[in-house]
């Protein structure tokens, strides 16, 4: 049994470690808060963007944009991933690693990587996937300029035929408690479900149905990547609460352990100390 002295030492120790973990914890309270008001905003505005291409994919327009079209033949599939920075956030990125390997499963052909957030990087440097373009140190107030260079590179790959279908991989966050990894096919946008309207109508264009479509789904595309990077932050703080909050309790818990530790072996050196005491006076008699 370790003396009275190294049990305190580790009692001291365990409990700086419990303070940490409970000032992050207040900390990624503080930012998750924050992240998800900017995800709802960033979610309402690709929700908007996205009904307008839900309604342009059934007004039939006279230019049809390439993001539009699906390939007949698929020879190599893109996947963007949508990670943290930083560590100390439970399973939310093993979890979304997980779940990345078996979409890569799910394909037929060969699979390239576009990475956002360092532990998505080392995930492609560890499997040996070719990374086309990775981002890191995205910030907290992210603006979507931050993004832009994957974005750029993953649809010029698409439209250059490098790539014939490209999927977005993130988290989702439905709670506090719960996060889970989700993949959506983003290149080509998948086409609208219903096809039916009660009236017919369509949009004019100014100057001319290639240019704005042009724009319009260069920027559909970016604020889906930015909307993901956002609700991943959510994710992340949220994540990194729990694991904090679960971390502090297993060392206050192991505090409580060592103490009891420490009474005993200070109980057997005073119980150690007496009997000592006492056969050197029965040996002075």
């Amino acid at each position: 049994m370790a003396s009275a002295k190294e049990i305190r030492g580790q009692i001291k120790a365990v409990q700086n470690t419990a303070k940490i973990t409970k000032a992050m914890e207040m900390v990624a309270a503080s930012k998750m808060r924050k992240a998800q008001d900017r995800a709802s905003d960033a979610k309402a505005y690709a929700e908007g963007i996205k009904r307008i291409i839900h309604n342009l994919t059934q007004s039939h327009p006279e230019y049809a944009h390439p993001f539009l079209v699906e390939r007949g033949q698929v020879k190599r599939v893109g996947i963007i991933i949508v990670t943290t920075d930083k560590g100390l956030c439970g399973g939310l990125n093993s979890n979304e690693f997980r779940h990345t390997l078996e979409l890569m499963k799910q394909q037929t052909v060969d699979v390239d990587l576009f990475t956002i957030g360092r532990r998505g990087e080392s995930f492609a440097k560890r499997i040996g996937a070719k990374n086309l373009a990775s981002k890191q140190d995205v910030t907290d107030a992210a603006q979507i300029s931050e993004i832009l260079g994957v974005a750029k590179v993953a649809m010029d790959a698409y439209l250059d035929g490098t790539l014939d279908r490209v999927y977005l991989v993130s988290n989702l966050f439905i709670n506090t408690m719960t996060q889970q990894p989700q993949s959506m096919q983003l290149l080509p946008c998948p086409v609208a479900e219903e096809k039916t309207r009660d009236q017919y109508w369509d949009y004019l264009y100014e100057p001319d149905s290639k240019e704005v479509l042009d724009g319009l789904l260069n920027r559909y595309v970016e604020s889906l990547i930015f909307n993901a990077v956002i609700e991943n932050k959510a994710c992340e703080h949220s994540a990194r609460m729990v694991a904090m909050k679960a971390a502090t309790d297993n060392a206050n818990a192991m505090v409580g352990e060592l103490r009891t530790t420490y009474n005993k072996a200070r109980q057997a050196a005073i119980t150690q100390e007496i009997a000592e005491i006492c056969a050197g006076s029965a040996a002075t008699s």
